[in-house]
Parts: C-alpha cells; structure tokens; sequence
C-alpha cells in the first residue's frame, strides 16, 4: 500500500493495577521427562491435568540405549531439570518419569537430586508410585512386562522384591531405543498383557512410561481379569492423591479407584 504511515496514538499507562491471584491455577506439579519422551506428556495431559491442576515439564538430556549405565547418567540433571520449572515458586508434587532410570538410581538419589533444585516438594517416581499402587490394590504376587533387554529388566524385578512383591512372571521385549518402546500400539499392549500374566498372580506391573499402557489400562483388565499397573497411570494417580484428588476414575483403571494408604501420605506430609 501507498500513501502517508497512519499515525499511532499515544500509549497511556494505565494508573491502577489489576489484583493478582495467588495462583493461575489452584495446584502445580512438576514433570521431569526425557528429551526423548513421547509419551508422558499426553498421558499427564489427558489423566493430571485441567482447569485446577497445571502440569509444567522440564526435559533433560538423554541418549539411547536403555542400559542401565546410560539410565544413571540421567542423575547430574535433575536439579537443574526441576530447578528449571517456575524457578522461584514452589510446586505441590513432582515427577520423574523414568522407570527404568529411578529403578537403577534409587528413590532417595532422585529425590535428593531433585530437591537440590526444588527443595521440599514431594518426589514421585514411576517403580515407587506403582509400589504404592499395587500395595493400595492388595497384590502381593505379579507379573511384569517391560519393553527392556534382561540387563535393564532385572534392576525393575530387584526393587519390587525389596518392596516385599513375589514376582510370578517376568516378561520383556528386548527394546533398546524408547522412542521405538513409544511406537508399540496399544492394542498390541493388551494382547501382551494377555499373553504374559501369570495365571496366579494378583496383578499385572507394566514398566515404562514411553509404553502407552496408560491409555488401555482397562481393556488390560478386562483382558487379563485382573488390575493393571502402568509407570504413566501410577504415578498419575500418585500426584492426584498428593494433591487431595481422590475423585476415582475407573475409565482409567481399577487402579485410579482407589485411595492412596494413609502411611505413603503421611511421608509426603512431612516430606
């Protein structure tokens, strides 16, 4: 166009200021991910998340293979993952969500890395979450699935028996690259789930939160006739029980029912 600019009108600074809520959304949780997830992002978008409940991620570097060796490398990150999350402002709960990596770690190195980013927030990590789960739904003796070699496999069978689990069957799927772990179709999860619980076991653990497990964990149950645990839905419903969500959600699995025992809240209370 041609002609003459149009000329702009003064900016007036407005005198007042609007009041500020406390908060823009009541309750805050924090996810800590891999750089190269698919797969927690929606999950906690679909299942954690609404108008109430914000969910804020930070990634942090990760290179494939899933050994466990490239697991730990993950440990230096985490304080300036969760530091990196609202720096400043406190959250209600976070996650780190890899199970194989917090398996290998420990729960208490995870969260003390993460507290030296976020000090006081309660931790949540998938293995502890689906401990807690599985305890909530009285299953002493399960089956596991997970997408790993045996090498990274056998640290996950070794934390659920120091949990106090029997281990009636353990089945993985020899993956080594998590974005390809993401890419195996939910259907193909339920007849895994099928084909891999054990006939006396009292529930189903499938490992990994690149899994989209989550999203079909009450076809599993059907399929299997009994509850499913998945890393994403455990520690989904972790983080809502901490922050006073206990509305259930049987959609989302039986799991997702139930209330989250009064000792694993109490820690966090004091946490």
């Amino acid at each position: 166009m041609s002609g003459a600019p149009t000329a702009l009108p003064e900016i007036r600074v407005y005198p007042g200021r609007p009041p500020l809520d406390a908060r823009p959304l009541a309750k805050r949780v924090g996810l800590i991910i891999l750089a190269t997830d698919h797969t927690t992002e929606p999950d906690f978008r679909r299942m954690v998340a609404s108008e109430h409940v914000g969910v804020y991620v930070a990634r942090i570097a990760y290179a494939n293979p899933t050994t466990p060796d490239n697991l730990r490398k993950m440990q230096p990150g985490l304080a300036e993952g969760a530091g990196l999350i609202l720096p400043g402002e406190t959250l209600d709960v976070i996650c780190y969500a890899c199970t194989a990596a917090s398996a290998v770690i420990g729960d208490a190195e995870v969260a003390a890395a993460i507290h030296e980013g976020k000090p006081g927030v309660p931790v949540v990590t998938p293995p502890l979450a689906a401990a807690r789960g599985l305890k909530a739904l009285a299953a002493k003796r399960i089956s596991v699935l997970t997408p790993y070699t045996v090498e990274t496999t056998r640290p996950m069978l070794a934390y659920f028996a120091a949990h106090g689990f029997e281990i009636a069957s353990s089945t993985c799927l020899g993956f080594t690259d998590d974005r390809e772990m993401a890419r195996i179709a939910p259907s193909g999860l339920v007849e895994l789930a099928r084909d891999t619980t054990a006939a006396d076991a009292d529930a189903l653990f499938i490992s990994c939160t690149a899994l989209r497990a989550a999203s079909v964990a009450h076809e599993i149950e059907l399929a299997i006739g009994r509850p499913v645990v998945t890393s994403n839905q455990a520690t989904a419903w972790n983080c809502l029980r901490l922050l006073r969500d206990a509305a259930p959600r049987p959609e989302l699995g039986r799991l997702m029912t139930m209330p989250m025992n009064d000792e694993d809240m109490n820690q966090h209370d004091h946490a």
